[in-house]
């Protein structure tokens, strides 16, 4: 009798039934396996079909379609998320599609609509002011391109050139055809570079400011323009290396802000009335005013008050037009010379007030520079108590932010010399080295080591993205939006590229975070994503949106992001979406009903970073392609 604890022993036969059953049970783990591989690879297309017509573009050549990207297949099969993975996505049943708006909403845009304008007062230019719909008035359907839309002109060309189908108004080039803002030739528009105040083209114009200030050198980089008609001002800064952010109201001088975003240039839908314009402090190099016809004098100088709020310690101030060289020009004003030169002493009473200095009035030109700091400021403002210096520390607060008449104080400074918040390297340096910002540790959270961290990532992303989005590199998109841009890095790792980008940083958070992308020599604008932006239908080629929904989702309905995203997005624009997976998921299955095609694709790191990308691309339709009366409005 063996003892208890022993090991006991087996027969032969029993060892054989145990070793058959773990090679069969080995065997059907395997067949499942690859049963399982097999269906995931073959469960979701990464297309949505559609049943619009499309057309090709004027060059013949339309943009690539995600079935294209990226240009190698070893990267698509590596980092195809989609391919890889069982996503759950809502069925056919459950998917809203989303119907075509009115062809009359083509050039719609919500916040800035005409007819819900004339609902307000007049006064200061309050109903040119941000007045958005109320959630039961939003559409929800696609705003449509007008019949025989055609994909923009390339830049640089379209500096020069835009087709009439896409904005068909030949308003300006009646209305201004004397002053070679815009020309109709044929099938598009010619801009031949002139302005109200450019007799001699924009291109000498600048050449003549140049030789009054340091336009070319690097120093100037950010510029602001007020009133800027098609932008030709800001067109031909930017081969000089510097970008202006130019605005304009919708008003009777109809789409000028839409021809400057059609020929590739900066610009906002925008009015100086009575509320602080959408940027931080501190952020323009130069401001600029071509005949505005802005009474920058009225209301105890509170619109230039604002200017100097925006303008950079030491940054100037440029006016053309009424009143400058009124004892020339007054006839052709129509105006009274007594009234012009009246005018004149406010604006110099007004800009002595706010500490500023006359640099030079030549020609047509006049120039002030507001002061590096404030220590001669605190003297002035002994002998000239009005304006005051602005109580409250907000200055950089600029998202429904009502104009004050007192002068916006400067940060602190021990020597006359000092320049306020800190000096910056010219351009091109500025554009990495350490913000003002940060390196006085004003912005919570964010030091000098964290920024060149943020710097290295971008440059990884991008060349990722460059790879995912092949024609990236190549000129196929010129308008660039980041809709949550935090330290400027994505626009900064394309700086060499043929783009621009419009940095919005989400009004509520951390306002100084838009400052320090200024002064990294980029522009951008504050905007809160549950309201439409500041600009017309089909004005931007590329949205980046990074983590956006996951700060949105608990604050308005995402949906209605989406619905404003296709409204600003040219035909056969992209969009690329970082966020989470489930996040994405979600927007997926939104975009899935927008005629939008999309595909989910792993992280830069690899398939294990929870993380991942959603590339979409909007298809090419027109108001021809679909049927009209249906509803557009939410329930």
């Amino acid at each position: 009798m063996g003892n208890e604890g022993s090991p006991k022993s087996h027969p032969p036969d029993t060892k054989r039934k145990r070793l058959t059953s773990i090679l069969g049970v080995s065997g059907l783990c395997i067949l499942f396996y690859l049963f399982g591989a097999w269906k995931s690879t073959n469960s979701i297309p990464s297309q949505v079909s559609t049943n619009v017509v499309c057309e090709e573009s004027f060059s013949g050549n339309k943009k690539p379609s995600l079935e294209t990207l990226p240009s190698s297949s070893t990267l698509s099969d590596i980092l195809d998320f989609e391919s890889h993975h069982q996503l759950v996505i809502n069925s056919s049943e459950e998917i809203e599609n989303f119907p075509a708006c009115d062809r009359k909403y083509t050039e719609y845009t919500p916040c800035q609509d005409p007819d819900r304008s004339r609902k307000f007062y007049t006064d200061m230019l309050k109903h040119r002011e941000r007045h958005c719909p109320e959630k039961k008035e939003l559409f929800r359907c696609l705003i449509p391109a007008p019949p025989k839309y055609k994909q923009p002109f390339k830049w640089p060309q379209s500096a020069d050139y835009a087709w009439y189908a896409n904005i068909p108004h030949k308003e300006l080039s009646i209305d201004k055809a004397g002053q070679n803002w815009i020309q109709v030739h044929g099938d598009r528009f010619k801009f031949p570079g002139g302005g109200t105040m450019f007799p001699h083209g924009a291109d000498a114009y600048i050449d003549d400011i140049n030789a009054l200030i340091p336009l070319t050198d690097g120093t100037i980089r950010t510029a602001l323009d007020t009133g800027c008609g098609v932008a030709s001002w800001g067109t031909y800064l930017l081969k000089r290396n510097v970008i202006a952010m130019s605005f304009a109201p919708r008003d009777i001088h109809e789409a000028q802000v839409w021809f400057a975003l059609e020929r590739g240039v900066p610009a906002m839908i925008g009015v100086l009335s009575s509320q602080r314009l959408p940027y931080p402090a501190r952020s323009f190099d130069i401001a600029h005013c071509s005949r505005c016809l802005i009474r920058w004098f009225d209301y105890g100088g509170l619109y230039l008050a604002e200017v100097d709020r925006v303008l950079r310690p030491g940054g100037y101030w440029i006016l053309s037009g009424p009143p400058i060289q009124w004892k020339k020009h007054w006839k052709g004003w129509e105006r009274t010379r007594d009234d012009l030169k009246q005018e004149q002493v406010s604006i110099e009473n007004v800009a002595k007030k706010l500490c500023w200095r006359k640099v030079v009035e030549k020609g047509d030109l006049a120039i002030w520079q507001k002061p590096s700091n404030h220590i001669e400021c605190h003297k002035i403002k002994n002998i000239f108590p009005e304006p005051p210096l602005c109580k409250s520390n907000d200055s950089d607060s600029a998202w429904y932010k009502d104009l004050e008449t007192c002068i916006t104080p400067l940060p602190e400074v021990s020597k006359e010399r000092e320049v306020a918040g800190g000096a910056l390297k010219k351009w091109p340096d500025r554009a990495f080295d350490v913000p003002a910002r940060i390196r006085s540790g004003s912005i919570s959270g964010i030091t000098a080591k964290r920024f060149k961290e943020d710097n290295d990532l971008w440059k990884q992303r991008i060349s990722y993205y460059s790879q995912l989005v092949n024609q990236l590199p190549h000129g196929q998109y010129r308008n660039i939006m980041d809709m949550n841009s935090n330290l400027g890095g994505f626009a900064a790792a394309m700086v060499k590229l043929p783009v621009w980008v419009m940095n919005v940083v989400p009004a509520h958070l951390n306002p100084e975070l838009l400052g320090s992308i200024y002064e990294r020599g980029f522009i951008g604008t504050y905007h809160d994503w549950c309201e439409a932006f500041s600009t017309y239908p089909r004005t931007y080629d590329l949205i980046h949106a990074d983590g956006i929904f996951t700060i949105y989702q608990d604050r308005c309905d995402i949906t209605f992001i989406l619905l404003e995203m296709d409204r600003i997005l040219r035909p056969e624009g992209m969009v690329i979406f970082r966020d989470m997976v489930e996040v994405l998921v979600k927007v997926k299955s939104i975009t899935n009903g927008m005629r939008w095609e999309s595909r989910i694709v792993d992280h830069e790191t690899g398939p294990f970073n929870p993380e991942k990308i959603l590339l979409a691309t909007k298809t090419y339709w027109t108001a021809e392609a679909r049927k009209r009366g249906r509803s557009n409005k939410t329930v």
